[in-house]
């Protein structure tokens, strides 16, 4: 075996983090370049993290498919084995702990366009690990909800929520789910040709992230709605208004991710504590003086 793993979308969130992740691990890494031959690019390579996915849900019905059958064509050129990262689209609007057995039943076109994908892997014969995750948490960018939206006006004293208060929602810390992604690429000799994973990464309602930041940050934090109204005056002329606003009803459903497959896995995996995850993602000049140290997983709601 010559731990090789080619990484597509390596200038992306999952390909950065997953290039560190197997880099650090021993792997040699390749990086995909955008516009040259995939099938050519994947020979001699055991494994490909397909981080490749249309910025702010840009065209998603066309590009999606068209991005998942390059994919496979060069996994079965080359006999890899694909990571692809999952999301919890699929699920639609039922509250609820999900995990692989859970029906998939999408309410968005995002949604379904992300059920078909999972589809078209189950049956291709390629052996495909769906690491399935929520929100991302990307200590390195600024790109995410979490940072966007919520955290925009941290330095205000102010959390924008997308649902309710209390609605749990599911949160990837990115450099953790490409850690867990590569040490599933290790044991993958042992695992289905279709592996339905869930990623359980962090749990919290709009209310809990802001009782922790009050106590990090030491400051007062106040909880404002999010304009879905301004997403709906844009949506006709604003693409990403326009599918952001489709899924506004997956941010009012109150859901995890559950953590049994993975822990099966990979009993030895720690995920990075929430508040190290937290202090990260506060603005440089409201985060509290002392780092946290890395450690156990910290999960809200069990």
């Amino acid at each position: 075996m010559t731990r090789t793993v080619l990484i597509l979308g390596a200038g992306g969130k999952i390909g950065r983090h997953s290039e560190r992740a197997f880099a650090d691990a021993g792997w040699t890494v390749r990086r995909y370049v955008r516009g040259t031959d995939m099938t050519e690019a994947a020979m001699g390579a055991d494994v490909i993290v397909n981080g490749l996915n249309p910025p702010n849900y840009h065209n998603w019905a066309q590009l999606i498919p068209q991005i998942t059958a390059h994919v496979l064509a060069a996994a079965k050129a080359s006999g890899a084995t694909v990571i692809v990262p999952g999301n919890v689209y699929n699920f639609g609007e039922t509250p609820g702990i999900w995990s692989a057995t859970t029906p998939q039943r999408p309410t968005t076109r995002k949604g379904r366009i992300r059920v078909e994908m999972e589809q078209a892997y189950r049956a291709s014969g390629v052996q495909t690990i769906l690491l399935r995750a929520g929100n991302f948490i990307d200590p390195d960018g600024g790109d995410t909800v979490i940072n966007m939206v919520m955290l925009k006006d941290a330095r205000r004293g102010k959390i924008a929520t997308l649902g309710p208060v209390e609605a749990l929602q599911t949160y990837a810390y990115l450099p953790d789910w490409a850690r867990a992604a590569q040490l599933l690429a290790e044991g993958r000799a042992t695992l289905q040709r279709f592996e339905d994973i869930p990623f359980p990464g962090l749990a919290f309602s709009t209310a809990e992230l802001r009782d922790h930041l009050q106590r990090l940050s030491g400051r007062t934090m106040r909880i404002t709605s999010f304009p879905w109204w301004l997403m709906t005056l844009a949506s006709p002329v604003w693409e990403l208004a326009r599918e952001l606003r489709e899924m506004r009803g997956l941010f009012a459903t109150s859901h995890r991710l559950d953590g049994a497959r993975l822990a099966g896995l990979l009993p030895e995996f720690r995920g990075t504590p929430l508040d190290q995850v937290l202090i990260g993602a506060l603005p440089v000049d409201i985060r509290p003086d002392q780092p946290m140290r890395a450690g156990g997983r910290h999960v809200l709601a069990e």
